[in-house]
């Protein structure tokens, strides 16, 4: 039920939060602010006896003390129906691509995470057509990974690649802190490839309200939980999350609430772990992938955000150089699922790992001056072809031709003896000359 008192009088007003004293208010309801600056909703953010805070996602310009402010009774809500993909929205569930507003079906978002009762050990990979995930790190439904990336890496770009590429039946991007460029381009890559027809799109760019960026994940993940609820494996991909936590830093700023590391809220931890712990395979039903940029400030995997978010996740991605690290870079749940792919898997991802480690090390042997050896010389004809044709993100191949690749490559750099495989493998996979 709606509350039909009108507040007429705003105590306090900082950024886009603003204060007023009223009664009867829920955490989290939803509110009609109206003012000079025409009708913006807000979103009950802090309870203190009679004092209520809000945050205005429209933000505060144009309103003054004398806004009325009506309470809505309710929680924030994102529509949801199959018209979605396609589509592109902001943060707050408003179209952005100029088509008509959705209404159908409106459900809550940051409701909790699925009880684990509900819950199945995950089991199956999502198969993206990238060597580095694919062979060398696999992607597993329901797994939640970060994509540790500094400034100025292809990210939004390996993020649009696997949106292409990812055998799931529904793709949802948040999008925050996006440049307008870069939402045109994920957009028009998608769109000209055909797969943002299975795509719903929530961005906010950085020309929007702060209060949006935050309203991002959680609008991204209630609808993916509704489609996976429907049967369907939906795959989530976020960037970036340290825009949000950095929407979240500004507005407890603004709130004036104690700071913690760096400046960031003390809650970083557990805001972030409510969002990743979304990632679910449902017993019964589908299921959701979270993949999620977070860029390190200065390149520092200690900063807040990278910090707290490797304690949440099941390993990383490392994006260097325009390519996934093979050395850091870490899906722990690969075991799950690289068993069951075909029987050379593991031993031919752990063969070529061992040799482009011994690669790295003749880099350094070279750069020094040192002579090179025949191995050392094998090494660096494996090394750039290992970096061409399996690190290079542009490479689009399933696993199993991932796979026979592989194999190439060890062949034409190295004798069968010289690679460490067992000769059951090497004798059945080696390829003829």
């Amino acid at each position: 039920m709606f509350n039909n008192k009108v507040y007429h009088k705003i105590d306090a007003l900082s950024g886009s939060v603003a204060t007023l004293r009223a009664e009867g208010v829920k955490y989290n309801e939803i509110a009609e602010v109206e003012s000079r600056a025409g009708t913006s909703l807000a979103q009950v953010i802090k309870l203190d006896g009679p004092n209520v805070t809000i945050q205005i996602f429209a933000g505060a310009r144009g309103v003054d003390t004398a806004a009325r402010v009506r309470f809505l009774g309710e929680t924030m809500k994102v529509p949801f129906s199959d018209a979605l993909l396609g589509r592109a929205f902001t943060g707050a569930g408003v179209p952005r691509d100029g088509g008509p507003a959705i209404s159908d079906n409106p459900s809550p978002i940051g409701q909790p995470s699925v009880n684990p009762a509900k819950r199945i050990m995950p089991h199956e990979m999502v198969r993206t057509n990238i060597p580095m995930i694919d062979l060398f790190n696999t992607l597993v439904k329901s797994q939640k990974l970060p994509v540790f990336a500094k400034a100025g890496e292809p990210y939004n770009e390996l993020l649009a690649r696997i949106a292409l590429q990812a055998d799931s039946d529904v793709i949802v991007i948040g999008g925050m802190g996006l440049k307008y460029d870069e939402y045109l381009k994920f957009r028009s890559t998608l769109d000209k490839s055909g797969a943002l027809a299975k795509t719903v799109m929530f961005i906010h760019t950085a020309a929007d309200p702060t209060v949006e960026c935050k309203l991002v994940p959680d609008v991204s993940l209630a609808v993916a939980e509704k489609f996976a609820l429907q049967g369907k494996d939906v795959l989530v991909l976020l960037t970036d999350m340290t825009s949000f936590a950095d929407a979240m830093k500004e507005i407890a700023i603004t709130m004036e609430q104690i700071p913690s590391n760096r400046g960031y809220p003390g809650d970083l931890y557990s805001q972030l772990a409510s969002r990743y712990e979304k990632a679910v395979d449902f017993d019964g039903a589908g299921s959701i992938t979270i993949l999620a940029v977070t860029t390190m400030p200065g390149d520092d995997v200690t900063h807040p955000v990278p910090d707290n978010t490797g304690y949440i996740t099941e390993g990383q991605f490392y994006l260097r150089n325009g390519r996934i690290e093979p050395f850091g870079s870490l899906s722990r749940l690969k075991q799950q699922v690289n068993k069951n792919t075909r029987e050379d898997h593991r031993t031919i991802m752990d063969a070529m790992i061992k040799l482009y480690a011994q690669y790295k090390e003749t880099i350094e042997k070279q750069s020094m001056g040192f002579k090179m050896s025949a191995w050392d010389m094998k090494l660096l004809k494996y090394g750039a072809m290992f970096e061409k044709e399996m690190m290079d993100l542009s490479v689009n191949i399933p696993l199993e031709e991932a796979l026979d690749l592989g194999w190439k490559i060890l062949a034409e750099c190295f004798d069968k003896g010289e690679v460490g495989i067992p000769s059951k493998l090497s004798d059945k996979f080696w390829p003829k000359k």
